[in-house]
C-alpha cells in the first residue's frame, strides 16, 4: 500500500507544481514558480529511484487505481503497470526533465512568460509519466494526447511569432494523422479482445494470431495482428517522427531551447519507441509489421541524417540528428531487439538533451545568434559548454566507451543478424548513417568551437541575418530563429563589433555537467544487465525461436570492455572516424571544397535544402487538396445545393406558386365560378378514370 502511494506521487508531484505555477502565474513571484515545479519534478525523480530499487528487488505492480467509466461489459480504468521497462522510462523522463527545469532558470530569465513556461514543462512531465506508467490502452491514449497538447502549447510558446504559430499547428495536425491510426488500432483491440488491459490483451494474443479481418470486403482479408500492429505503429510514426510523418519535428525548433531538449530527447519523441517495445507480445506475432517498422526506421535514419549536413541553424542540426537516431531505435524494434531500442532510447536521452542544452548555452553566449557560420573559436570563451558538447558529440557518433557507442553498435549488430524482410536495406542504411552522423555532428562542433572567430562580423556590416536569408530563402514558412525576439527583449541578435562571447551562468552549465556524466559512462555500466541479463524479463517479450537476434547477440557479447576494444577494429569505428576527419578537413582546412561541391551539385543541394519536398508535397496535395475540397463543398454544396436549391429554391417555388395563384385571385365572381367548374371537371375525370 505504501508503494502504491509512491506510484501516485510520481505523476502527481509535477502536476501539483504545474497547477500552482499555471493558475497563479500572474500573481506569484518567479522564484515561487520555479521552486515549486523543480521541487515537484525532483520529488518525482527521487520517488522513481526508490521504485526502481524496489523493482530490482523483484516487486512489480499491475493494477487499477481508479475506475473512470463503465459501459456495458467494458471497464475503463486508470491503472499503473510498474515493471523494469516502466521504471527505466520514469528515471530517464524525471532526470532529464529535472535538468531542463534547472536550466530554464538561466535560459528564460528575461522572458515575460517565465511562470507560464515552468507550468507547461511540469505539465508535460506529468503527461509523459502517465503515458509510461499506464497499464491499459485508455490511459496510454490519454497520456499520448496530453503530451501532444502540451507540446502544441510549448512549440508555440512565443505566440507573437507567426512562425511559432505555424510550427505548433503543423505539429498538432501531423500528430493527428498518426493518432488516427493509433486510435483505430486501439478500437480493433477493444472489438476483438474485449478489453483494453495490457495483460489481458497479451494473454489472448497468441490465440488470435491466426485471425483475419476483411480490409476492403470479403476478398481482402488481412491478419488481425498485422492490422493492429501497423495501425499502432502509425501512431508511433507521428509521435516519434518517422518518415513521412517527421515533418513537424524540425519546425518545432521555434519553441524555446529547453523544450527542444525535453520534447526531442527523453519524452515525446520516444513515446512511440516505448509503446512498440511495450507491445512486443503483439509485434512478435506479425513479421509483416516488423518488416514495415524496420524499413520505415531505416529510411528515417539515413535520409534525415543527410539533411543535417546542410543545416546552418545550430538547433536544426541537432533536430535532424534526433530524427536519424529515432530511426535507429525504430530499426532495432523491427529487428525484434526491443531491449536494444530502449537502451538506445536511454543513452540518447542523456547525450541529446546535453547537445540541445549546450546549443542553448551557445545561443545565450552569442546573444541569440543561432547561425553556426557566425561562430568559431568559442572554445576559449565557453570552456564548460565546449567540453560538454564534445562529450555529447562523441557519444552521438558512437565513440568506443561512450554511452552512445554501446547502444548504437548493438543496434547495428542486431540488424546484421536479423532475417526480417528489409533487414538488408536497414543494415546498409544504419552503416551509411554512421559516417553521415559523424560528418554533420563534427561539422557543427568544429564550426562552433574551433577555427577562426567569425562572430561580430555580420554586425560590423550592419546585417545580422544576411547568411540566414540565403540559408532559408527557399523555405517560405521559416523565418529564422534569430530575428527580433520579443520574448527575450533583445534589440539585436548576435554580438556587436568588439563584443566577445561569454560562458553562461551555473544554472545553465550545471545541467550540462550532470548530463555529460551519464553520456560518458551509463552505457558501459548498464549494457550487460539491460541487454543480456534478466532486467527486462517479463516486461519485453521476444519469440527467440522465430527471431533469435538477442540470443545471437548474447553469444557474441564478452563484456563491455571487450566490446569497446574490439570495436576499434570494426568498420563502424572507421566509418565514424572518417566522418570526423572529413568534417575537419572540409570545414577547417579546405572550406572552399564544400562551396565548390554546393556549386557543382546544385540540384542535390536544392533537394536537401527543400527537405526532399515533403513540406511542399504536403502543402500542395494535402493542404491544397483540403482547401480545394473545402471550396468545392462551400460553393457546390453550401452555396449551390443548400442555399441555392433548398433554401432559395423553396423561396422561389413559393414565389412562383404565389405568382400563378395571383391570376385567379381577381375579385370577380365569374372567375371564381369558372375555377370551381374546372375543379369539379378535374375531380370527376379522375373519379371516372379510376372507376
Amino acid at each position: 500500500m505504501e508503494m502504491q502511494k509512491l506510484y501516485l506521487l510520481v505523476p502527481l508531484a509535477p502536476l501539483f507544481g504545474a497547477i500552482i505555477a499555471g493558475l497563479l502565474c500572474r500573481v506569484i513571484p518567479r522564484w515561487v514558480a520555479h521552486t515549486v515545479t523543480i521541487a515537484g519534478v525532483a520529488i518525482a525523480f527521487i520517488a522513481s529511484y526508490v521504485i526502481f530499487k524496489d523493482v530490482l528487488a523483484g516487486n512489480t505492480f499491475n493494477g487499477p487505481v481508479y475506475r473512470w467509466l463503465t459501459s456495458g461489459d467494458y471497464h475503463f480504468e486508470v491503472g499503473f503497470l510498474i515493471d523494469p521497462l516502466t521504471v527505466t522510462m520514469m528515471l530517464v523522463v524525471t532526470f532529464v526533465s529535472l535538468m531542463v527545469h534547472i536550466y530554464t532558470i538561466g535560459y528564460m530569465q528575461d522572458d515575460p512568460g517565465y511562470n507560464r513556461f515552468f507550468s507547461y514543462i511540469s505539465l508535460f512531465t506529468f503527461s509523459m509519466l502517465m503515458l509510461v506508467m499506464s497499464n491499459n490502452f485508455m490511459q496510454l491514449f490519454f497520456g499520448w494526447e496530453a503530451v501532444g497538447l502540451v507540446s502544441y502549447l510549448l512549440i508555440g510558446f512565443w505566440y507573437t511569432r507567426p512562425t511559432a504559430i505555424f510550427a505548433n499547428m503543423k505539429a498538432f495536425l501531423v500528430n493527428r494523422v498518426g493518432d488516427f491510426g493509433f486510435i483505430l488500432g486501439i478500437g480493433l483491440i477493444l472489438s476483438h479482445f474485449g478489453t483494453l488491459d495490457y495483460a489481458a490483451v497479451f494473454a489472448k494474443a497468441s490465440a488470435l494470431a491466426a485471425t483475419t479481418i476483411p480490409l476492403f470486403g470479403e476478398g481482402s482479408a488481412v491478419a488481425l495482428m498485422t492490422a493492429v500492429c501497423i495501425l499502432l505503429f502509425i501512431g508511433a510514426m507521428g509521435k516519434s517522427a518517422q518518415v513521412p510523418l517527421h515533418v513537424w519535428l524540425p519546425d518545432s525548433m521555434e519553441g524555446p531551447t529547453p523544450i527542444s531538449a525535453l520534447i526531442h530527447a527523453a519524452t515525446m519523441v520516444t513515446a512511440g519507441i516505448f509503446m512498440v517495445a511495450r507491445m512486443s507480445p503483439l509485434f512478435e506475432l506479425s513479421d509483416t509489421a516488423l518488416s514495415f517498422v524496420i524499413v520505415i526506421g531505416a529510411i528515417t535514419a539515413l535520409f534525415m541524417g543527410f539533411l543535417g549536413v546542410i543545416q546552418n541553424d545550430i538547433k536544426r542540426v541537432v533536430a535532424y540528428s534526433t530524427l536519424s537516431q529515432l530511426g535507429y531505435m525504430t530499426v532495432a524494434l523491427g529487428a525484434s531487439a526491443y531491449s536494444v531500442a530502449i537502451f538506445h532510447l536511454m543513452t540518447h536521452a542523456f547525450f541529446k538533451a546535453l547537445l540541445f542544452l549546450a546549443a542553448g548555452s551557445v545561443i545565450i553566449g552569442m546573444h541569440h545568434d543561432q547561425d553556426i557560420r557566425n561562430m568559431g573559436g568559442l572554445r576559449k570563451y565557453m570552456p564548460i559548454t565546449w567540453i560538454t558538447s564534445l562529450v555529447g558529440s562523441l557519444a552521438l557518433i558512437g565513440t568506443p566507451f561512450f554511452a552512445g557507442f554501446y547502444s548504437k553498435d548493438s543496434i547495428i549488430e542486431a540488424v546484421a543478424l536479423s532475417h526480417i524482410p528489409g533487414s538488408g536495406f536497414a543494415y546498409f542504411a544504419v552503416m551509411a548513417s554512421v559516417f553521415v552522423t559523424a560528418l554533420y555532428s563534427f561539422r557543427m562542433y568544429f564550426l562552433v568551437f574551433h577555427g577562426e572567430e567569425r562572430f561580430g562580423k555580420a554586425a560590423a556590416h550592419g546585417d545580422h541575418h544576411a547568411s540566414h536569408a540565403t540559408s532559408h530563402a527557399k523555405d517560405e514558412h521559416h523565418d529564422d530563429d534569430t530575428h527580433h525576439d520579443e520574448a527575450h527583449g533583445e534589440e539585436h541578435h548576435g554580438l556587436a563589433p568588439g563584443q566577445k562571447p561569454h560562458e553562461t551562468p551555473w544554472v545553465v552549465t550545471l545541467p550540462l555537467i550532470l548530463l555529460a556524466i551519464p553520456s560518458a559512462i551509463i552505457g558501459f555500466m548498464t549494457i550487460e544487465p539491460m541487454l543480456f541479463g534478466d532486467f527486462f524479463k517479463g516486461a519485453i517479450f521476444v519469440d527467440s525461436e522465430a527471431h533469435p537476434v538477442m540470443k545471437e547477440l548474447a553469444h557474441h557479447f564478452h563484456g563491455a570492455f571487450a566490446m569497446a576494444t574490439h570495436a576499434l577494429t570494426t568498420a563502424v569505428f572507421w566509418l565514424a572516424l572518417s566522418g570526423v576527419v572529413t568534417a575537419w578537413y572540409l570545414y577547417m582546412k579546405r572550406p572552399d571544397i564544400p562551396v565548390a561541391i554546393k556549386a557543382r551539385f546544385g540540384a542535390l543541394y536544392t533537394l536537401l535544402d527543400n527537405k526532399y519536398y515533403f513540406d511542399r508535397f504536403n502543402e500542395v496535395v494535402f493542404a491544397g487538396g483540403a482547401r480545394l475540397l473545402g471550396r468545392g463543398l462551400w460553393k457546390g454544396g453550401d452555396a449551390g445545393v443548400i442555399d441555392g436549391m433548398i433554401v432559395n429554391g423553396a423561396v422561389r417555388l413559393v414565389s412562383w406558386f404565389a405568382t400563378l395563384a395571383r391570376f385567379f385571385q381577381t375579385g370577380h365572381i365569374y372567375h371564381y365560378a369558372f375555377t370551381m367548374i374546372i375543379g369539379v371537371f378535374v375531380l370527376m375525370t379522375l373519379w371516372v378514370t379510376r372507376a
